[in-house]
Order: C-alpha cells, then sequence, then structure tokens
C-alpha cells in the first residue's frame, strides 16, 4: 500500500471540494468512498482508533443538500478529515491513545474541528497516537501500534502516526495532527505525505488536550503541499478562547510564485552526525533543485540546535508534569478503587497511565522540584532563548531553511521501545522549531537507500508560512 494523493477516490482535497461545489459527485459518494477504504485496509494499518461513519454521512448528505439548493457549503465542501484523538469533539469518545481518558467523551469541540466542518470538511474518525502524544513511533499508545502503510514492519513515526498513516493509506485526504518536538513533521516524512508545524498561535490549540503547552501547535497533514495549505487556511486565525492565539488574520498562501532569488539556509547541525546518509543525500539534492529554480543556497550555522534536545527534554516533560496532574480520577476518565481517596490518586494514575508517560511526569516533576529547579529548568529555558536568538540570526542572511525532517527513514516496530535515548533522537531536527515557536513543513523527496520515504524539511520565521509554502511547492515540483 502506498501514499498516491486522493487515494480512494483518486482525488486530491483540491479537487474534491471542487467537484462537490460543483455537483459533479455528491459528498455522500466521498464518505462512501473512504469508509469502504477504511473498512478493507485498516485493520492492518490501524490508523484509526473510532471510525464516526454514521456521523460522517449525515454531515455529507447536509453539505449535498446545500449544494442541491445553489449554496456554497465552504472551501473544503465533502472533504473528509482524519482527527488525531487528541482534539475534542463533543460526544464522541477522545482518549489521547490513554486508558485513563477510555470512555470520556468531551463536553465541547475543539476550535480548530469548528473551523474545518464550517469550510465544509467532514471528520471521519479520530486516530490513534502515541499517548497523550509523548512519543515518536506511535508504538505507545494504550491501544496497540500503527503500521506504516509502506511497510507495515515499519513504524509510521509519531506521536500523530494514526494521522499520517491514514493520509498515506489513502483512508483520507487531509488529517489533524499535534507537534510539540515534531510529531506531525517527523510521521510525516516516514510516511511520505507532507506534514505542517505553524507558527506557535498561528492556530488556536482551544481543545487539544495538552502535552506542553508552550510547545503544542495543532496543524494538518495532506497528500500534496495545495491541499495542506487549504486546510491551514481554513483552521488559522485569531480564537478569543485561546489567548496564546495570534491577534492578527493569518497570512494568504501563494503557492505559485516560485523560488527565484530567496535565499535557502542549509543548516549544518542537522545535516551532519547521527543523520544517515541516504537521508543527508535528499536533502542535498532538495537544495540543488532549489539552486537549479533560481534560489541561492549556502549552509548557516545555528549553534544553539546542539542543545536543542536536551533542552527540550527538560522543558516539555516539567510543563507535562503539570498539565496531566489533573488526571485524578476525580472529574473525568477511569477512577481505581481503594480505601481512600489518596490511595484512589495513586491507583487511577498507575493503572491508567502507560511507561512513558510516567517517566516524563516524573522526569518533569524532578526538574521543578526544589533545588533543583534553576539548575535544570531554569538552564534549558536559558538554552531555549539562546536557540531563538540564533535562528533570528540566521534569518537575517535567509528567508528559509532548509533540514532532514528525520535521521533515518522509517525503523522497524520494536527496535527503539527498549531504549528512550535512542527514540528521543528520532525528533533531533524538529525540536529546534518548536522551541523558537516557528513554522516547519516537510515534503516528501524521493526515498531512501531502503525504498522507504524521506522527508525534507524548509523552516521559517514566525508567521513565515507563505515563503515556507512557496518553497514547499516548489520542492514539491521537482521532487
Amino acid at each position: 500500500m502506498t501514499a498516491t494523493p486522493g487515494a480512494g477516490t483518486g482525488r486530491t482535497a483540491v479537487e474534491i471540494a471542487r467537484d462537490v461545489r460543483s455537483g459533479a459527485v455528491t459528498a455522500r459518494q466521498v464518505v462512501e468512498d473512504y469508509l469502504a477504504r477504511i473498512g478493507a485496509h485498516d485493520g492492518t494499518v490501524h490508523a484509526f482508533l473510532e471510525v464516526t461513519g454514521e456521523a460522517a454521512r449525515a454531515a455529507a448528505d447536509a453539505i449535498d443538500l446545500r449544494v442541491a439548493k445553489g449554496e456554497d457549503p465552504g472551501p473544503l465542501a465533502g472533504v473528509p478529515v482524519a482527527l488525531k484523538d487528541n482534539l475534542c469533539t463533543r460526544g464522541v469518545p477522545t482518549t489521547a491513545g490513554s486508558r485513563i481518558l477510555e470512555g470520556w467523551r468531551p463536553p465541547y469541540t475543539a476550535t480548530v474541528v469548528e473551523r474545518l466542518t464550517a469550510a465544509g470538511a467532514i471528520p471521519i474518525g479520530k486516530t490513534n497516537l502515541d499517548e497523550f502524544a509523548m512519543g515518536s513511533s506511535t508504538e505507545n499508545s494504550a491501544y496497540g501500534p500503527t503500521r506504516n502503510p509502506h511497510d507495515h514492519s515499519r513504524v509510521p513515526g509519531g506521536s500523530s502516526g494514526g494521522s499520517a498513516a491514514a493520509v498515506a493509506a489513502g483512508f483520507a485526504p487531509l488529517a489533524l495532527g499535534s507537534d510539540t518536538g515534531g510529531s506531525i513533521r517527523q510521521p510525516a516524512a516516514l510516511c511520505g505525505v507532507v506534514g505542517v508545524k505553524p507558527t506557535y498561535g498561528a492556530v488556536s490549540r482551544y481543545g487539544l488536550i495538552a502535552f506542553a503547552s508552550s510547545l503544542d501547535q495543532i496543524g494538518p497533514f495532506a497528500a500534496t503541499v495545495a491541499d495542506a495549505a487549504l486546510a491551514l487556511s481554513a483552521i488559522a486565525g485569531p480564537d478569543q478562547m485561546d489567548s496564546t492565539s495570534w491577534p492578527r488574520p493569518f497570512p494568504p498562501l501563494h503557492l505559485d510564485r516560485g523560488v527565484e532569488g530567496l535565499r535557502v539556509g542549509i543548516v549544518a547541525e542537522l545535516s551532519g552526525e547521527g543523520i544517515a546518509g541516504d537521508v543527508n543525500a535528499r536533502v542535498r539534492a532538495a537544495a540543488d533543485a532549489l539552486s537549479d529554480l533560481g534560489a541561492k543556497t549556502d549552509e548557516v550555522s545555528v549553534p544553539g540546535a546542539r542543545y536543542a534536545l536536551s533542552a527540550y527534554y527538560l522543558i516539555a516533560p516539567a510543563e507535562a508534569s503539570s498539565n496531566l496532574a489533573r488526571y485524578d480520577g476525580v472529574r473525568y476518565g477511569m477512577r481505581a478503587d481503594a480505601a481512600d481517596i489518596t490511595e484512589m490518586y495513586g491507583a487511577t494514575r498507575e493503572r491508567g497511565f502507560g511507561a512513558e508517560v510516567k517517566r516524563r511526569i516524573m522526569l518533569g516533576t524532578y526538574a521543578l522540584s526544589a533545588g533543583y529547579y534553576d539548575a535544570y529548568y531554569g538552564q534549558a529555558q536559558r538554552a531555549r532563548t539562546l536557540l531563538i536568538r540564533d535562528f533570528a540570526a540566521a534569518y537575517e542572511s535567509f528567508d528559509v531553511l532548509l533540514s532532514p525532517t528525520a535521521p533515518t527513514t522509517a525503523f522497524a516496530l520494536g527496535a527503539k521501545t527498549s531504549d528512550p535515548l535512542t527514540m528521543y533522537l528520532s525528533d533531533v531536527c524538529t525540536i529546534p522549531t518548536n522551541l523558537a515557536g516557528h513554522p516547519g513543513i516537510t515534503v516528501p523527496f524521493g526515498v531512501g537507500d531502503d525504498g522507504l520515504p524521506v522527508g525534507v524539511q524548509v523552516l521559517a520565521p514566525a508567521l513565515g508560512e507563505p515563503v515556507m509554502f512557496r518553497v514547499a511547492a516548489a520542492l514539491e515540483a521537482s521532487g
């Protein structure tokens, strides 16, 4: 099974929306096609935790009725979309991949989901993920791993592996994920699809089950850059429900302006030791392709990137320790029976959380504890500030930066589960951007020596998505 644009219907999201709006195809036909494909193949891939078939059919019928009345259902009319299962959807089970939230049905819907449906998109199901988005392979899910559609013995990446696999397998033309340290871009690269982490604050986090609040960002997966741009334009923009959202409208994205004269920097710290030779070769080929199109390419140093991984694994667990304190068996989710409330707290968290979540809670609690706060968490925040300054210096000379998305192609299921530190290195190329709050996009650009997809990452300064998408579109066209 391989990723093809609009697989299942043979159409991209742009084409589906166009044909539904014109009446050339019905939204019900589109939804039935995708549901049939999920039913036939997801038993092997396990991209979904919940398929909302009846709700999707009802939404499709409503869109078709609007078209029949001469109304415009929106720019994503009839486009099925898969939702990572840490995005709250009113009345639909939302687990964050954890037993502690098994059976929980949120009383509200995430802003991004509301915006997608307002644009005519049709949620088709909730996708698998590493528990509370903590992982790089989607093997930490309490509900079993997702498999890479290109090779079922390999991981799809993580933590948004279910969403990446859903698009790669043709189960949905679009999907949403969350990116805390690379959890959209890394699985997109390993599954051979497009993945976007927007500027921090460009997309509302209201309704996203929090992992690390200063790092989390919601973004789209798609088979093409144009589809990703369409989805991002629909979900981005200010939201009064999220105090961290940018107050200004999101800038328009134009993909046809080329890269003539743009300055592209290849990040030295993300292209050397620790990156597989076949992956580095594809990044060099991408740089050459941009040069051939008129861009000016050169190497650039971002020294703080060397310390990003260490800083991240102090900051993110510290924030997770705080955010996950609410799961105590009192307000929602599972509750373990115990003699008193103190024992109930402990028993609920012991049974409800998986090993990786417990590991990060413990690490974060330690980093925030008295006597260690400044030595660990405070020092990590200072390293984060230095990284932000180094990125700012790089963007004085370059419009965008280029790097690998992941250090290798998709690795085998089980290959890194016994060695957390090796697993953490899977995000070494993506974490710096999260710490800086900048946008990044990964674009498939050929395959590695094993025949599996390689993703090339384009980075830009805050709200630099317009130029970032121009470069991504150029790479897609030349790849």
